[in-house]
């Protein structure tokens, strides 16, 4: 992906035992983690925010976790995303369940984050400002107050502001703004300082990272998963736990037991450069068109497209016009900023664009993949749902409604 840097340099330096780079470090002796033989060992199928927090969550248990990426840890969907923590926000009608779960995530975040920052000694971004979704004329304020109207019949804690009232909390908005929905308690986190802080707190938790590792399919024996394979060897373990994102219904050998309804689905976004001293956007700002996510290095990112254009990976006049016009729109100070970085992402998206997780038909194979849009907010919630059912078997209330067998009868063969 273009413009990822090369930051696993201190993780690659150690010999490596399979295909790609693969090392395990014994943990610091500050920590208090230890590999316990009555834990499960637990091969994890792909390196972004999910399985990496599913695998920390699991080391910091006394399991022996071994995570393989396909390529460097965390340079798909995860290096991608914006990093919004929006449950409110992005409220929308028919996701019942999944709201549910957003903001169970979501109330989760701000101890996640002060966890994770001392565990790996590394910052992670997490801002607290709140995000702004703008109405950028009087049309625009009669749907958006519908909007405020149905999300506040939810319980949530949503603000009407006036023209007056956003544009004194963000000048720099086009002065013909009509007014805003306020969420104050919808966030934002660096989700490339995520990523990076992830690894490192698996890695001193006492984890096996597997870059440029690519499982080639699933060891089998009988109706249960003993382990993953690359190439001609085979890695055991007790539980796999698959959470490759828009790539695991890729996984060889997987349609013999169930058909995985995950797609990716294509995002163009980029980034301008902003003053980091005197920032034009210090809030999430959405519009009907795109987000605005302001970083404390003077990042601006503007996004992202969405796209049923399957691994297609290229950037398109037509989605860098449609960010950049209805950036400025919103914003439009934002002409004369340089452009800092263009890039695509692919999201998982299941069929009602919420989770999978959870046990399916093939025993001791479990799923963590689907979050679609939400993979950034849902990473707290999914570690410790599915960490919690490989360590004790227990389907937590708040994972039921995300099984697979909710798209399907999942039985082998079909």
């Amino acid at each position: 992906m273009a413009g990822v840097p090369i930051v696993w340099d201190r993780l690659r330096s150690y010999p490596s035992n399979l295909s790609g780079s693969c090392q395990r470090r014994e943990p610091d002796l500050t920590t208090s983690s230890f590999i316990s033989p009555a834990k499960p060992a637990v091969a994890i199928i792909g390196g972004g925010v999910i399985g990496l927090a599913v695998g920390w969550r699991l080391s910091q248990a006394g399991c022996r976790v071994t995570l393989f990426e396909r390529e460097r840890v965390g340079a798909g969907a995860s290096w991608a995303a914006a990093g919004m923590l929006a449950a409110a926000s992005e409220a929308e009608p028919g996701e019942t369940a999944l709201l549910a779960l957003n903001r169970h995530s979501q109330a989760l975040w701000p101890d996640f984050a002060r966890e994770l920052e001392a565990a790996s000694g590394l910052e992670v971004g997490y801002r607290d400002e709140g995000t702004l979704v703008v109405a950028l004329d009087r049309d625009d304020a009669a749907r958006l107050r519908a909007t405020f109207d149905f999300q506040r019949g939810l319980g949530l804690d949503l603000d009407w502001l006036s023209a007056a009232e956003t544009h004194a909390l963000e000048p720099h908005l086009h002065p013909a703004i009509a007014g805003a929905i306020r969420g104050k308690g919808d966030h934002q986190v660096d989700n490339r300082r995520l990523v990076v802080a992830l690894a490192e707190a698996f890695r001193r938790a006492g984890g096996t990272l597997c870059e440029n590792a690519e499982v080639t399919g699933l060891a089998v024996a009988g109706d249960r998963a003993v382990g993953v394979r690359l190439g001609d060897e085979v890695q055991h373990a007790d539980r796999v736990v698959l959470a490759a994102g828009a790539w695991s219904p890729r996984l060889a050998g997987l349609r013999d037991w169930l058909r995985l309804p995950v797609r990716p689905v294509k995002g163009q976004a980029l980034a301008l450069q902003m003053d980091a001293a005197a920032p034009l956007l210090r809030h999430v700002v959405w519009t009907g068109r795109v987000y605005l996510v302001p970083r404390r290095n003077g990042r601006l990112i503007i996004g992202a497209t969405v796209e049923e254009r399957g691994f297609d990976g290229g950037l398109t006049a037509g989605g860098m016009l449609a960010l950049l016009d209805g950036a400025w729109r919103a914003l439009p100070g934002c002409e004369e900023l340089p452009i800092a970085e263009t890039w695509v992402g692919f999201r998982p998206g299941s069929r009602d664009d919420a989770p999978i997780l959870g046990p399916c038909a093939l025993d001791r194979l479990v799923l963590a993949t689907g979050h679609h849009r939400n993979g950034i907010l849902l990473t707290p919630a999914t570690a410790a749902l599915v960490a919690n059912f490989v360590l004790t078997g227990e389907i937590a209330e708040a994972m039921q409604p995300f099984g697979i067998d909710r798209f399907n009868p999942v039985t082998k063969g079909f």
